[in-house]
């Protein structure tokens, strides 16, 4: 039956106490980990959000009331308990932060009854996650869990305090919003009042701290949420958070520095990593071309060799063919694996198709020097040992190649690239390798809408070489935009805004939009710029994934309180669900059957 707390206080948590505090009394608080009966003591492990602390019941000192109750104790019951700081009767635990010390109790009360867990309270369990998740108040009190929410929170709080003493604001912008169909799917909300209309819940704060910094703020941050309905993968969820900054009168370098120092000062504090400063950049024509990605992975090499001219004559029409059609054949040497087993080069070609490719070419040297090739019949003797020069051939490795337009090659090879890493176990989640992209295209053409669309949103500044490409070649224009990557993963992305007025009507135009539609979906930043704009730039967060791999998860779930999945439900709540037909009346709503 449970007790009340009144009388008690907590003096301490669990690991507030050490050697340093033997021969005091406390009173300690949390839930029963454990509970093992010796005879005439009992043994309690008591888990906090801190860590553990050992109980002793001893019934001469609780007395056989106490005792008894003592016994009854079980797993997750949540128990209050006054006693003694000793040092431990036996042996030392290294791997408890109290290994050394218990708490010899002299009373006990049972806060509250527990059933018996569907799980068990421990870091990397192997339960399925649907199951966690339907019971995720009990899996956040699994100290892996605790730890990476602690993280958080950590990341958050020395966020708010760097940047206040860079001079930043923080300033909260509105969550309902008007929706601007550039970009991901809206999350829309009706309005009430306003029969027929809908919010739209904010992908991003982008707009308004643009507006913020007309409004002669300087240097704007907030934690803000962010909503995107779009298909899921494991580092994104359908409402996330966003460390979100913009700063005035700054260029390129401004925005990298306090970023740079941000992150080394993030990494310090919470993980003890030095990062090395200043962060290498790369643009993104060397990124693409060397990791077939723009946002690689710098913790292995394994990088792409362009051999389109050395192949570009040869006998194999497969190389010839995607060369005439504008594209190119590029490799990557997989060192060591030239004795891969055919079934499983099998497995790796149908991979490669999952990226686009229409097949994979390979050439495996054997230890003994002996070439296995699915296209040496095609090649002469010069042209297989120029491929094999170029891409650094030795025996024992496993040379494999991708021809097609650019952006598969890139694609299939750059995802390879990844996989082979991950098989081969070259991936080290303690080692952090960050990276600046800079110059991406300030355009990509989308097959789908038959135009040119914004590779980062309309508001980027092109390089100023290259404004005056804009008409007359926008696939070759560069942008003052940049993403900061670790490990493979970009964690934020930013650019320099365009502030002068002829320079974003000329932005427009090349999307194809006039200025009556310019101004139907933006008309509410272009007044704000009438008014003088300082030349601005700014770069969000993932707080969700930078949070996850300064913990080592493989999924932002594992970092987030209570995340949804992959269809974007929850499974603790059940949302979303279906509502009164009396709500839907009120906002003038009728449902369809989906066809």
């Amino acid at each position: 039956m449970a007790e009340s707390m009144v009388g008690l206080k907590r003096t301490h948590r669990c690991t507030e106490v050490s050697v340093a505090n033997v021969g005091e009394e406390v009173t300690v608080m949390g839930w029963v980990q454990t509970r093992r009966n010796l005879g005439a003591l009992i043994f309690v492990d008591l888990r906090d959000r801190s860590g553990i602390l050992q109980l002793v019941f001893d019934e001469n000192i609780i007395g056989k009331e106490g005792f008894d109750k003592a016994y009854t104790l079980r797993n997750e019951f949540v128990i209050a308990v006054t006693g003694k700081i000793e040092k431990r009767s036996g042996a030392v635990n290294a791997n408890l932060k109290t290994g050394e010390i218990e708490v010899i109790a002299t009373d006990l009360r049972i806060l509250s009854e527990s059933e018996t867990p569907p799980f068990p309270i421990e870091s990397d369990i192997n339960t399925k996650e649907e199951l966690r998740l339907k019971h995720r108040c009990l899996d956040l009190r699994r100290p892996d869990i605790q730890s990476c929410i602690i993280m958080r929170s950590q990341v958050a709080t020395l966020t708010r305090a760097f940047l206040a003493n860079e001079g930043f604001l923080e300033i909260e912008t509105p969550m309902l919003t008007k929706s601007t169909p550039e970009g991901a799917r809206d999350y829309l909300v009706p309005s009430r009042v306003h029969p027929g209309k809908f919010y739209a819940l904010p992908q991003s704060p982008q707009l308004f701290k643009q507006m913020l910094m007309c409004s002669g703020y300087d240097r704007y941050m907030q934690i803000a949420r962010c909503f995107r309905d779009e298909d899921l993968r494991a580092d994104r969820q359908p409402e996330f958070t966003q460390i979100d900054m913009e700063l005035s009168f700054v260029d390129v370098d401004d925005v990298i520095d306090v970023n740079e120092r941000l992150l080394a000062h993030l990494f310090k504090e919470i993980l003890n990593v030095d990062v090395q400063l200043p962060i290498q950049r790369m643009t993104w024509q060397e990124a693409m071309d060397r990791f077939g990605s723009d946002k690689p992975d710098l913790r292995f090499g394994m990088e792409l060799k362009n051999l389109t001219e050395i192949v570009r004559n040869c006998g194999f029409g497969v190389f010839t063919g995607a060369i005439e059609a504008g594209g190119s054949v590029r490799g990557i040497n997989v060192k060591g694996q030239g004795e891969m087993p055919r079934k499983k080069i099998d497995a790796l070609v149908d991979f490669a198709k999952g990226y686009g490719a229409k097949g994979l070419a390979y050439i495996a040297i054997q230890n003994d020097g002996t070439v296995k090739s699915s296209f040496a019949k095609f090649m002469t003797e010069e042209e297989m040992s120029a491929i094999i020069k170029a891409l650094d051939g030795e025996n024992g490795d496993l040379l494999l190649f991708a021809a097609d337009r650019n952006k598969i090659v890139w694609n299939v090879l750059g995802a390879l690239r990844v996989e082979m890493a991950e098989q081969l176990g070259l991936l080290d989640k303690s080692e952090y390798k960050f990276l600046w992209v800079t110059e991406f295209p300030q355009f990509e053409w989308s097959d789908e809408e038959e135009r040119f669309v914004a590779m980062h949103h309309p508001f980027t500044m092109p390089m100023d070489e290259d404004i005056d490409k804009l008409e007359s070649d926008p696939g070759a224009v560069r942008a003052k935009a940049y993403d900061i990557v670790l490990n493979g993963t970009e964690i934020g992305g930013g650019s320099v805004r365009i502030h002068q007025g002829d320079i974003q009507s000329r932005m427009f135009n090349a999307l194809g939009l006039t200025d009556e539609v310019a101004n139907e979906k933006f008309g509410f930043l272009l007044d704000a710029y009438k008014y003088g704009v300082p030349p601005h730039a700014g770069l969000a967060y993932g707080l969700d994934r930078l949070v996850m791999l300064m913990a080592k998860k493989d999924s932002i779930r594992d970092v987030i309180a209570f995340p949804k999945v992959k269809d974007a439900s929850c499974l603790l709540t059940n949302a979303p669900d279906v509502v009164d037909a009396k709500q839907l009346t009120e906002l003038s709503i009728a449902t369809v059957e989906a066809e």
